[in-house]
């Protein structure tokens, strides 16, 4: 288990959180997509217990899962930066935690993926791409 804090882009909302760097996976789901614009997102899982939220107070939308699950989707207000998940009922006991929003997200590696068939076709496949270490 680590510490970790992190917070919105803008810096109005900002939290704690103790997590199991073992519980951290890509989703590929078409929803995931949407929301970050991006091929896929990646979360780190925390306990409600040991998420602190600060400073600030994130917004929240519901949206349904291709499982039929609800899930509360906490982003900032003002920046629009991607927060926290979290379901209701048994699901409400874990939250997920988006990983760009963490400060120490060079500690934490995804162990898992989820949703692969959504997988956009070259996300498995960008290691020989040309790259640039700045533009």
């Amino acid at each position: 288990m680590i510490n970790i804090d992190g917070g919105c882009h803008c810096g109005k909302v900002k939290y704690d959180a103790l997590v199991d760097p073992a519980h951290v996976r890509i989703c590929h789901c078409v929803d995931c997509q949407s929301l970050t614009g991006s091929a896929y997102r990646v979360t780190v899982r925390a306990a409600k217990d040991d998420l602190r939220i600060w400073a600030g107070e994130p917004k929240v939308y519901t949206r349904y899962g291709d499982n039929g699950r609800k899930r509360l989707q906490y982003f900032c207000g003002d920046c629009g930066s991607p927060l926290f998940t979290t379901g209701e009922g048994e699901d409400a006991a874990i939250w997920g935690i988006r990983w760009g929003s963490i400060a120490q997200r060079r500690a934490l590696t995804p162990s898992s993926q989820i949703w692969h068939r959504s997988a956009a076709q070259w996300a498995d496949n960008i290691r020989d791409l040309p790259a640039r270490e700045m533009d």
